[in-house]
């Protein structure tokens, strides 16, 4: 994880951060309002090192793409594969135009268990940091740290 958070701020409607912890804290005040309180967190990462994505999603079908902005790789996330069949990506953008975020994921588990009940992807803009959730979904699979390992 990121250094501690600054703390997000408020400017508009929208709220700005400057590293993980921030889009943490986002995910964590946009699930209470949810209903579906996070338990976990997951930074995402590629195995070239580059922390920087490209986002496609489709949270009705519950399938997310990511695209390594530093060796253009294309990660499916968490169980997404089930569900691209019938999916219909969009590419996320931010307010400002800027189409490269850091992801974070964050998975709210089902009462004295570790399976999981919601999956939420929440991204911070490298141009100008906007922090926000992107997307959100109901995700019935069993055992959070598999699910996290795979985001």
């Amino acid at each position: 994880m990121g250094p501690v958070s600054q703390m997000l701020k408020k400017r508009n409607d929208y709220w700005y951060g400057d590293n993980y912890t921030d889009i943490h804290e986002e995910l964590a005040r946009y699930s209470e309002s949810n209903g579906y309180v996070i338990h976990h967190f997951a930074d995402v990462g590629c195995a070239c090192g580059g922390k920087v994505f490209r986002l496609a999603m489709d949270d009705s079908a519950g399938a997310a793409v990511r695209f390594c902005v530093s060796c253009q790789h294309e990660h499916r996330i968490g169980d997404s594969e089930e569900y691209l069949a019938d999916a219909s990506l969009e590419e996320c953008t931010c307010p400002c135009g800027s189409e490269q975020f850091e992801v974070s994921a964050g998975v709210s588990l089902y009462e004295a268990s570790e399976d999981v009940r919601w999956l939420y992807l929440g991204c911070r803009c490298r141009k100008c940091g906007l922090t926000a959730c992107y997307g959100d979904w109901k995700n019935e699979f069993n055992g959070y740290r598999e699910l996290l390992a795979c985001v």
